[in-house]
């Protein structure tokens, strides 16, 4: 019969209690000052557009006084109802949805597949392409309309809604093909490979198993396609003269409006474009949930 050696127990190494106090305290002060940052972003981002919406649904007469009021006293409808039965507002409002719509929709149409085959295949010449595609993003908007609004002319697409379209395309189409790119080399070949060999071909596992998880990806280059498009004014206002969209037809009379109407389209701009970011960014933020659950 063998004895068995019982080992005694070892004495367990707490940290001293000062330790302890300034480990927390220093967590402690870094979410304070992540707060505070937080904070100081939201208000740094959010007073301007306060500050417009105020002006924008305010009275002329409150407009005029000395000192402005930073609280809304004096609402009114009034401004807002001048600007948008301004000739040319309406169809401006109009011309920039649907040239906002269709850029997004050939951006996502060309730049999804070319995202996916920059992240799945290897082809000589791949790093330099992307490099390009950043390049191109470094040219002036004036660079690109000036050529451009010769070659409209001379095919007969100047001054239309399509050629604002093709221009924005342009210019959206390189960031929409690096966001879906990069989505795309996130989301594990292994997914593809499975369906695969459960019987999916190549087109249905990418529609099935790929694009669910790449989603929030194609919402952010969604996000920023249709606030780039509806924001861009210089080559909206090169391109048209009858049929501008909304930027370019407050720019051309913004040296000759009152107060009131410069503040009025201010917001007639930012507005649509807040709506359409706030609606994104749900989906957005519920479309990584659900990838990272």
């Amino acid at each position: 019969m063998t004895a068995t050696r019982v080992r005694p127990p070892q004495p367990q190494v707490t940290a001293p209690e000062g330790d302890t106090g300034r480990a927390r305290r220093a967590r402690r002060g870094r979410a304070i000052a992540l707060q505070v940052a937080c904070v100081a972003v939201t208000l740094f981002m959010g007073l301007p557009l306060y500050l417009i919406t105020l002006a924008g649904l305010s009275s002329r007469e409150s407009l005029n006084r000395f000192p402005l009021s930073l609280l809304p006293t004096d609402l009114s409808v009034e401004t807002m109802s001048v600007f948008l039965s301004s000739t040319g507002v309406v169809p401006g409002f109009l011309n920039s949805l649907q040239v906002g719509l269709y850029t997004l929709a050939l951006s996502l149409l060309i730049g999804v597949p070319a995202g996916y085959a920059l992240a799945r295949y290897a082809f000589a010449g791949r790093e330099p392409y992307q490099l390009f595609l950043l390049l191109t993003r470094a040219l002036p908007i004036v660079v690109l309309s000036v050529p451009l609004a010769k070659v409209f002319l001379t095919t007969g697409l100047y001054d239309t809604t399509y050629a604002v379209t093709l221009l924005h395309t342009a210019l959206a189409l390189p960031t929409t093909v690096l966001i879906t790119s990069a989505v795309f080399v996130a989301v594990p070949r292994d997914h593809e490979e499975a369906a695969m060999i459960f019987g999916a071909t190549g087109p249905q596992a990418v529609l099935r198993v790929v694009l669910p998880q790449a989603l929030p990806g194609i919402a952010a280059a969604a996000m920023f396609t249709f606030v780039m498009s509806w924001n861009e004014v210089l080559g909206a206002a090169i391109l048209t003269l009858n049929q501008r969209t909304l930027p370019a037809q407050v720019l051309a009379t913004l040296g000759d409006s009152p107060l009131a109407y410069r503040f009025a389209g201010g917001l007639a701009l930012v507005l649509p474009a807040v709506v359409f970011i706030a609606v994104m960014r749900r989906y957005l933020i519920n479309m990584w949930g659900t990838t990272l659950r």
